[in-house]
């Protein structure tokens, strides 16, 4: 908006095209507000469960991915609305806190949104809408509680576990190989897990792609993989024993901070120059010599003329090691990161039993591998598949995987999937809103409603009929009083009931999740639902009443 002045002296204001638009106020702006963030849920509904689609996401450079993770495709999606970006971020701390069900929340806030929408239409005030919500969440977390089995797992006996992770996997591209995948996240994480104090530290863990081969081929190497080579190609690659120096400072001769010119004028004035250099070169590989090591890791490059006097000493090195893998180097091996030459000694070397390069295929790619490290916790996962982007969303996978291992070791009580948690949450909400009085009651059965919207999903993009399937798996749950009866989507003909639907013990089937994902789902979707709700007016920059 600009003020100017005509000929005359008299003002008038020059506003941008649809600047002067009126802002959006009251119920209007409730429902733009639930448009919005419903038209962000709708897109992931289909994702969700293990027969849930994948969607295809380009980026502004053209990079493909391929992934059905909710929290990876929100994050992708190039999202403007205010409102839409709280579903974004409502994900993305599912995701921080949790691990798994990224998809599950959204799915959840987005059929909170839709029975809010009905009640506000029927003229009940939003507050009152929000305030029942809050009841019914608190109902259904409770009943998460009493419905919840604890699990016994040791170091000895990691099934439940293993069990647990392949549920998560079920729903990824990975499944043709979820129980390797399983076995081995749970392997990587009770590595470094601590179980006297229930405690994961993931810093422990890397992953490590590399295209070309099966996902069979993926493996846990107990040490660290960097996808460098030695940087000669007449050095050792296998060494034995390793004392590794990790240097941050440059192998080179040192430079001047400030702007500077050097003539030579002379052939005697090259030769101090080129003599001046070479003992720099050979005072730095000297000290290196000096203080046991027989492997340099340099975070910096070095040229041939460094490289040379390396491979004549003997001691291999590898260059151009990344800030975030020096670090993870160091504390595997228990060396201390050298930022100068001068203060290198023996006590700084990290140790490992074997440091070997890895070639892949009948391609030159090459990794080097770290064993037998000091620190015995890190690991790796090397991941390997047919393209970069099944390597990709193995990774993802893999992560979630062992998000939901971490939860269970440090809280061992699990949910039923396939739904059957939701069922039985929302019996129990539908249940307690006969015992309310007042306007509460119909946000808390809107409440029961929305929670059914999870198997109902689940049905559906398992090509099932998702209202009768739903309803068939309500009423076993009634009549048997079995909490754990759900709709199972894998079943074959042979398991189904006499009436031809797919609900049945999820106890027996195995498919289970952690309690903690579950809660944190629910009240998670219910707080921004909350948030949502109180918005009555939105203000845009530059706009006007």
């Amino acid at each position: 908006m600009s003020m100017i002045y005509d000929e005359y002296g008299r003002p008038f204001v020059i506003l941008k095209e649809q600047q002067a638009k009126a802002r959006v106020k009251g119920l209007e702006a409730q429902k733009s507000n639930i448009l919005a963030a419903k038209s962000v849920s709708s897109i992931l509904r289909t994702s969700l469960g293990p027969k849930g689609m994948d969607k295809m996401l380009v980026s502004q450079d053209g990079d493909v991915t391929i992934t059905n993770d909710g929290a990876t495709i929100l994050a992708q999606m190039a999202v403007d609305h205010q409102i839409a970006k709280l579903l974004v971020e409502l994900s993305a701390s599912q995701d921080d806190e949790i691990g798994d069900g990224t998809t599950g929340v959204v799915v959840l806030a987005g059929a909170l949104l839709e029975q809010s929408e009905k009640l506000l239409d029927r003229g009940i005030h939003p507050v009152r809408v929000a305030e029942g919500f809050e009841k019914a969440a608190g109902v259904a977390i409770e009943t998460l509680e009493n419905i919840a089995d604890r699990i016994k797992f040791s170091e000895n006996d990691v099934e439940p576990l293993v069990t647990t992770a392949m549920t998560t996997l079920s729903s990824k591209i990975i499944n043709v190989d979820k129980r390797h995948m399983a076995d081995i996240a749970v392997r990587a994480v009770l590595n470094v897990a601590d179980l006297k104090r229930n405690d994961v530290n993931f810093d422990m863990i890397r992953m490590e792609g590399k295209p070309g081969g099966a996902l069979e081929d993926t493996e846990l190497v107990n040490g660290i993989v960097i996808d460098k080579e030695i940087s000669h190609p007449q050095m050792q690659k296998e060494i034995k024993d390793a004392k590794m120096c990790i240097l941050t400072c440059p192998f080179e001769p040192p430079k001047p901070k400030t702007k500077h010119k050097l003539e030579i004028s002379s052939k005697e004035a090259y030769d101090n120059l080129y003599k001046q250099e070479q003992e720099y070169f050979k005072e730095m590989v000297q000290q290196v010599k000096d203080s046991g090591a027989n492997l340099v890791i340099c975070q910096w490059g070095f040229d041939d003329e460094a490289n040379h006097l390396l491979l004549q000493n003997k001691l291999p090195a590898v260059r151009w090691v990344g800030g975030i893998e020096i670090e993870h180097i160091a504390i595997a091996t228990g060396g201390r990161i050298v930022p100068r030459f001068l203060e290198l000694t023996a006590d700084k070397l990290g140790k490992a039993g074997l440091v070997r390069e890895v070639s892949f295929g009948t391609t030159k790619e090459r990794m080097l591998v770290i064993e037998d490290c000091a620190n015995s916790n890190a690991v790796t996962v090397l991941v390997r598949g047919g393209n970069k982007m099944i390597v990709e969303e193995a990774k993802r996978s893999l992560h979630d995987a062992m998000c939901v291992v971490r939860n269970l070791i440090k809280d061992n009580r699990v949910v039923y999937g396939g739904g059957s948690a939701e069922l039985a949450c929302s019996l129990a909400v539908s249940k307690h809103a006969d015992t309310v009085t007042g306007v509460d009651q119909y946000a808390i059965r809107a409440f029961a409603d929305a929670l059914d919207d999870v198997p109902l999903a689940l049905a559906e993009n398992s090509g099932l009929s998702p209202i009768e399937e739903v309803a068939a798996a309500k009423s076993r749950q009634l009549k048997e009083g079995n909490h754990f009866i759900g709709i199972g989507v894998d079943l074959a003909a042979e398991m189904k009931t006499e009436d031809g639907f797919s609900t049945c013990d999820m106890r027996e089937q195995g498919v289970f999740e952690t309690l903690i994902g579950k809660q944190q789902q629910i009240q998670l979707a219910t707080q921004v639902v909350k948030m949502i709700l109180k918005i009555d007016d939105v203000i845009s920059p530059g706009s006007f009443a």
